[in-house]
């Protein structure tokens, strides 16, 4: 499938699973943006973001909404009764779930959605001009391989059923390289043990990307919604 370019999302999982009256969980959920953007459009949805990184926790909390609930979890360990959503998103998350532990990740989510519940699982692909930057301080060839191996192996397993797949970009835009090295090398959920040298070497590399308007990449995305065989 060619990919194509997707602004929103939202307008994609919208697309292909009922979100009105739902009850979600998001494992990994950073700063929760399009979880924010579908509680506003679906309003009588209920959403619980689970996230390890106390420091992004902290900030969320600052930012309460209605239906919306955080809690200081990983997915492989959810503090949740069986069978209590209706969906479950992981959003650029299940690469960062210790390899070891994403079988067990993924079983955890089976076991809190509901029969014939699905999982939304949005994955960056290791490719592309924005890759080779990041790669050069943060290689992550393998645990996203991983993940989708994982996802392979749960469809195998007889628990999920594949129900879609998409392979897309989004747009990323960085005002300057200050704000790439912010956003990107400096993460609140990781030490990339940058050293002076290193930095040098990146800016070097971003820099002939970088317009009058910012720098604009686009990040090729792979997509799989699996749904919970009853």
């Amino acid at each position: 499938m060619n990919a194509h370019l997707i602004q929103d999302e939202l307008t994609l999982l919208e697309a292909l699973v009922p979100l009105q009256g739902a009850s979600l969980i998001e494992a990994g959920c950073g700063a929760a943006q399009l979880a924010r953007d579908l509680l506003r459009r679906y309003t009588d949805a209920q959403w619980l973001g689970i996230e390890v990184d106390e420091r992004q926790l902290a900030k969320n909390m600052l930012e309460p909404a209605e239906r919306m609930r955080f809690e200081h979890a990983g997915a492989q360990d959810i503090p949740c009764a069986d069978a209590s959503f209706d969906g479950a998103l992981m959003l650029k998350s299940l690469h960062h779930v210790p390899v070891a532990l994403m079988d067990r990740a993924l079983g955890e989510i089976a076991r809190v959605l509901r029969p014939g519940g699905w999982l939304y699982a949005s994955e960056p692909v290791y490719a592309g001009p924005l890759n080779e930057i990041v790669r050069l301080y943060n290689d992550e060839g393998e645990v996203r391989a991983a993940a989708q191996a994982a996802l392979d192996r749960a469809v195998a397993s007889g628990a999920w059923q594949q129900a879609a797949e998409r392979h897309f970009d989004m747009p990323a835009r960085f005002a300057s390289f200050e704000d790439f090295e912010q956003r990107s090398m400096r993460p609140t959920f990781a030490d990339h043990h940058l050293t002076e040298e290193k930095v040098a070497q990146v800016r070097e590399r971003f820099l002939p990307h970088l317009g009058p308007d910012g720098a604009r990449f686009v990040r090729p995305m792979h997509m799989r919604l699996l749904r919970k065989v009853v």
